[in-house]
């Protein structure tokens, strides 16, 4: 794995972690909101809720057009 990789993998998992916090402090929260309180890039945010979401700590719910991410 290169360097650059691997910093990215990092910050990924950083984010996730800063996803779990507003989570956990604020309750369910749609994808659109998280991305707009979360200093990253929307991009981030939505590969820290798969990071996530692949450790089995979150679900995403889709209604509509609308994704909720919830803590398990």
């Amino acid at each position: 794995m290169s360097a650059a990789s691997s910093s990215c993998t990092a910050q990924i998992g950083e984010t996730a972690g800063v996803v779990w916090h507003k989570l956990a402090e604020n309750g369910p929260m749609t994808m659109a909101q998280l991305a707009k309180q979360i200093d990253a890039s929307r991009d981030m945010v939505m590969q820290a809720i798969g990071w996530l979401a692949r450790e089995g700590k979150v679900e995403i719910e889709e209604s509509g057009r609308k994704r909720l991410v919830t803590l398990r």
